[in-house]
């Protein structure tokens, strides 16, 4: 599996129902904790954040957008 890193791109498997995010929600690494969590900014089209959440390591995917990236 692919580490997660800070600014990667990652997408939500599964929905955050308290923060009104659905499964597959894309945003971006801004911040990695000590204890393992991720802290995620997603934005709108327009480049403005709806929402910063932590998010554990089993409830998000990295993206890829390179073919020599993809697994």
């Amino acid at each position: 599996m692919d580490e997660i890193k800070l600014l990667d791109v990652v997408a939500l498997t599964e929905e955050l129902l308290t923060e009104d995010l659905r499964r597959g929600a894309v945003g971006t690494v801004v911040e990695i904790w000590k204890d393992g969590v991720f802290e995620v900014e997603f934005s709108d089209n327009t480049g403005k954040a709806y929402a910063f959440v932590a998010v554990r390591p089993d409830q998000l995917m990295k993206l890829h957008f390179r073919k020599d990236e993809a697994a």
